[in-house]
Formats: structure tokens, sequence, C-alpha cells
């Protein structure tokens, strides 16, 4: 199911403030907590206040919030897992709405802090085990006409891969990794805390083994125990057309290694400007200079576009400045069908040097316009 507007879900206009959104989650929050409906409410309540929280959650942070600004929920799908949504969220100021779900002082940042109600309430989002790999962020730069028609670049990315030695083990050759002394083998640590009247228990992943369970006595001399090495990797990278500076490619499982799989590689565009051609979202703007008497006359001047050079009819009479729209010779919309336009500017140049006859035909032009 498509998703809604954040700022639709919490009934605020583009411009609203930090306080202004605040304000519309406080008041939503309250309607729709699960613990204020009746039970056979409950369902439909947590699916609203998951919606409601993640609009908050995006709203509030000034660099996602300008992300989905120009790009939509694709700018905020393609980067953010929904862990990373709440991630750095500030929820401190509702610590009296969540109290009663059996939070206590810590209010909402226990909420999202890998307990088992994160786990029950968000779709089971937070990890356990071994850990993921790191992102990585890579940036690129491209040309205009790559933007429009897409292209596929080969990028060279610095990275920690998997060490082929040992097989990431991070064992030496001949040897085994052995049981953790800490988590005995499971590779998870349980921590058992009191709210009011309920214990909740929170389940990390064990800091000596780093979730793996196992222990490494005699380590790997390629990766000296830590099962990667440091690698240069060349990954292509297909870039869509309509692409835009600032537009994020997601690019799953090309990040840095990691025992719990590896992280994803995110390729940030950045478009260079053209020497002639100037882009305004998907609508690209040209000018074209004209002579004196190419305006006052009428004619015909090429332009440049993204297809190649047009021949462009100047009407007789053409003002500096006049503007004429050729439609669908823009940009392409980024995941979208259809093309902006190509906006043509006429700029009517005034030469600045005159032959003695040049002088004279404008001399009698100017005496015939005063007749």
């Amino acid at each position: 199911m498509e998703k809604r507007d954040y700022y639709e879900i919490l009934g605020v206009g583009r411009s609203a403030g930090v306080d202004e959104i605040k304000q519309a989650y406080r008041k939503l929050a309250l309607q729709f907590h699960p613990d204020r409906v009746p039970q056979e409410q409950k369902k439909d309540a947590e699916e609203k206040f998951k919606e409601i929280s993640e609009a908050y959650a995006i709203l509030s942070d000034e660099q996602k919030r300008s992300q989905y600004d120009q790009y939509g929920h694709a700018g905020i799908d393609q980067r953010y897992s929904a862990e990373d949504i709440f991630r750095g969220a500030d929820f401190t100021d509702f610590s009296d709405i969540f109290r009663n779900m059996g939070f206590g002082a810590g209010g909402f940042g226990s909420f999202f802090s890998g307990s088992d109600i994160f786990d029950t309430f968000f779709g089971g989002a937070s990890r356990r085990g071994p850990p993921r790999g790191g992102d990585i962020e890579f940036h690129i730069s491209i040309t205009l006409d790559d933007a429009a028609k897409g292209a596929e670049k080969e990028i060279e990315v610095p990275r920690t891969e998997k060490c082929q030695t040992c097989n990431g083990s991070g064992a030496r050759q001949g040897t085994k990794r052995t049981t953790c002394p800490r988590c005995r083998g499971t590779g998870q640590l349980r921590y058992v805390r009191q709210a009011g009247f309920m214990q909740f228990s929170q389940v990390t992943a064990c800091d000596k083994c780093r979730g793996r369970g196992t222990v490494v006595e005699s380590p790997c001399r390629e990766c000296r125990g830590s099962g990667y090495v440091q690698q240069r990797r060349k990954i292509k990278v297909k870039i869509p057309p309509g692409v835009d500076s600032g537009s994020v490619l997601r690019m799953r499982g090309e990040g840095e290694y990691g025992e719990g799989g590896a992280g994803d590689l995110f390729v940030v565009i950045k478009v260079k400007e053209h020497p002639t051609i100037k882009r305004e979202g998907s609508d690209l703007y040209v000018d074209a200079t004209l002579s004196f008497a190419q305006a006052a006359l009428g004619g015909k001047v090429e332009v440049e576009t993204l297809d190649g050079f047009e021949s462009l009819k100047v009407p007789a009479g053409t003002q500096s400045h006049t503007e004429t729209r050729l439609r669908g010779k823009g940009m392409p919309v980024l995941g979208r069908h259809g093309r902006g336009d190509s906006i043509v500017r006429f700029i009517v140049r005034t030469p600045e040097k005159l032959t003695r006859r040049q002088k004279e035909l404008l001399e009698e032009f100017e005496k015939e316009s005063k007749d």
C-alpha cells in the first residue's frame, strides 16, 4: 500500500515549524495511544501510532526532512532502515505519553533501545546476534547528459571484506574458534530492569565475541583474527534517468563486511554544471542570442537541447528576454514517466562597434521611426 504523505499524517503544512510539528504529534499520540483505546481497536491504533511516530521522526529531523521534501518517500526509503528512521529522533518531550506503556522515566528513548517491546511493536527491527557491517557513503560526479539519459559508471570503493585466508572465521588455518566464556556460546547477554511494578529484559550482542558465540585463540595472520581485510573493490553503478545533485542510490550488501551481513553502499550524486544549459528541477533553461536584425525581422535560430540542436522559429519583433517553451524537451522525472520542458530565452545582442554604413542605416531607421 502506498505510504501517505508525512505532513498529511500529522495534519500540518509543509512550512510548519518544529514546535507546530511537536504539538501535532503530541495530540495524535494521545489520541492513538494503544493503552487508550478499547481492546478491539488496539491493532489499528498500534499501526496508526507507528505511522504518526515515523512521520514525526522524519519531520523533526532537519536532514531527513530536507531529503523527504526534495525526493519524497524515495529519499527516505532508499537511505534509511526502519531502525535508522527512529535513531536520533527526539522524543524526550513526550515521556508522559508513554509512561503508561511501562517505560518509566526513560520515556520513549528506551522504547527504541532494542527492547522486546520494540521487536513486537515495530516488527522486530532491532538487531541481535553478530553485527552487520557498516554502511559506506560514496560521492560521484556526472554530467547533465548522464543525468538525463541514465548511465553506468564504475567506481572504486575502499571497504572491509571477508578474509579469504580464514574464510572470515578469524582463526589460523588448522585451528577453530572456541566457545565464548562470557555468553557461553549464545552470543547474547540479557539485562533485566525494573520499571515500577513491571520488569523488562533486554537482550544485546555479547561484547566479547560480538554476538558470534565463539572466540579466536589462534588468530589468522592475514586478518589478525578480525575475519576481514581492507580492499579496494570496483563496483558498477547504474544511474537512472532524472537524478539530480543530492540524489542517493542505495546498493544493498555493497558496504563493509560484517559477521551479521554486509552493510549498504550509498552513492551520492553530484551533477556537474552544463556550460550553456541550466537546470531547475525537471525544466531546462537555455539562452538564444539574436542580432538586432533577427529580433526585428524574425527568422530561425539554432538552440541546444539534450537531444541535440534544434531549429527554432523567431517571430518578427521579438523582444529581449522573451521566453518560449519546448514541451517535453527537459529532464526526465526520476521514477516517473514524462519529461519536463526546455525554456528558451531570447537575448537581443546590441552591436558594440558599427561601420559607417551601419550607422547611416540606423540613423535612417531612427528618422523614419519618428515620422
